[in-house]
């Protein structure tokens, strides 16, 4: 019971600090801006240095981008074979079924003519 206890005071210490460390890291980058360090602020913990192009897209985004819209592109058409093959396994059941039906047909046919051919 006194482990639980422990790891329970362990993640609940954690989420503090990491409450604690996400407004220091606002109040780091506002303070780099006060004093003219930023962006180049080396002592801000994981500082993430905003796009120094934006608006405009870099070689390097559009590459990124082009091999995002291959990855795309290839799920799209791995979804449109398996919807085909749906479709396809529909159709062959439906195409069962009518063949189906016409036998039934053509036995109510026949008992029909027994029945005449009987009057």
């Amino acid at each position: 019971l006194q482990v639980q206890n422990d790891h329970g005071d362990a993640t609940s210490d954690l989420n503090r600090r990491m409450q604690f460390q996400n407004k220091l890291a606002g109040v780091c980058e506002e303070m780099c801006k006060e004093v003219g360090a930023y962006p180049k602020c080396t002592q801000c913990p994981k500082f993430v240095e905003p796009d120094s192009t934006p608006g405009v897209m870099t070689w390097d985004e559009l590459l990124e981008h082009m091999d995002n819209l291959v990855n795309w592109g290839q799920d799209q058409i791995k979804g449109w074979h398996k919807q085909a093959s749906a479709l396809q396994t529909n159709q062959g059941s439906q195409e069962g079924t009518v063949v189906t039906a016409e036998v039934f047909d053509i036995m109510r046919r026949v008992q029909v003519q027994n029945k005449l051919a009987g009057v």
